[in-house]
């Protein structure tokens, strides 16, 4: 089973609620997916035993052979390769890598060539459980490459818990399209419940499950509570606005270690959810 834990903005307690129930469940293998800025390894503390490096491919153009049509501007949707009069201009920070500017070039001018994005670290940590965890270099635009490379280095393994990136872009999407479930974190403010009906949109126009964390309970209104009332969305469980909840994290530790009746929690949560299926 793989479960992704999201969230509408950054904050909220994605990585809270992903690296204490990967550890509350032991078993469990926890990918992080929010590739510009990883942060489950903090928690996890890895032995980091394997790095893999992801790569793109890109269009190089042979000036040589192109005759400067604009078949490869025309076709590409995302601006990646614009003819000029002299030359063709290849932006490959942006270029999706779909092959169409080579498949319309009447001069078989183009060809692809690969260059590094990010990498993959992979390694047991202090509690027993494999964490993967990828990360994109900084000035790249896209990580989707890099998460599909998790996925890809996952697929074997019975439980699978995704640190998923906020918000619903791309990186989002890819993050949790192949999921069974999802777990959707939120704060009881106005900006938390604004953020988090943008991913129930999401995961009802996807058709994937969900149900939702309320993190920080107790510390904003109830807003939360009528919206979800109104929708019909299960809270499966709330982790309180609590002093020492948020020291414990302060310092990168997680709370199920030294508050430990919350493993048992996390552990009817996961028990919940796989009756669901």
């Amino acid at each position: 089973m793989k479960i992704a834990v999201l969230s509408g903005k950054g904050g909220t307690g994605k990585t809270t609620v992903s690296t204490n129930m990967a550890i509350s469940l032991k078993d469990a293998v926890i990918l992080d997916c929010d590739v510009e800025e990883p942060n489950s390894h903090i928690f996890m503390k890895p032995d980091i035993t394997d790095t893999v490096s992801v790569k793109a491919e890109y269009p190089v153009v042979d000036a040589n052979k192109c005759n400067l049509c604009g078949k490869c501007g025309d076709f590409c949707n995302f601006n990646a390769i614009i003819p000029t009069k002299k030359n063709v201009l290849v932006f490959k920070e942006i270029c999706h890598a779909c092959g169409g500017c080579q498949l319309v070039c009447p001069t078989n001018a183009i060809e692809y060539k690969k260059r590094e994005i990010g990498k993959i670290y992979t390694g047991k940590t202090i509690y027993g459980n494999i964490l993967s965890s990828g990360e994109l270099i900084v000035g790249e635009m896209s990580g989707i490459g890099i998460i599909k490379g998790l996925f890809e280095g996952a697929s074997k393994e019975e439980l699978v818990i995704v640190d998923a990136p906020p918000g619903t872009a791309c990186s989002t999407v890819a993050a949790v399209e192949s999921v069974d479930y999802a777990i959707i974190v939120t704060e009881p403010t106005p900006f938390g419940v604004s953020d988090m009906k943008m991913v129930v949109e999401m995961l009802r126009e996807m058709k994937i499950p969900f149900g939702l964390v309320i993190n920080k309970a107790g510390l904003g209104d109830d807003e939360i509570y009528e919206y979800v009332k109104e929708e019909e969305i299960e809270i499966l469980m709330e982790i309180p606005f609590d002093e020492e909840i948020a020291k414990l994290y302060s310092v990168g530790t997680a709370f199920v270690t030294e508050k430990t009746e919350y493993k048992e929690k996390f552990q009817k949560m996961y028990e919940n959810i796989k009756t669901k299926f």
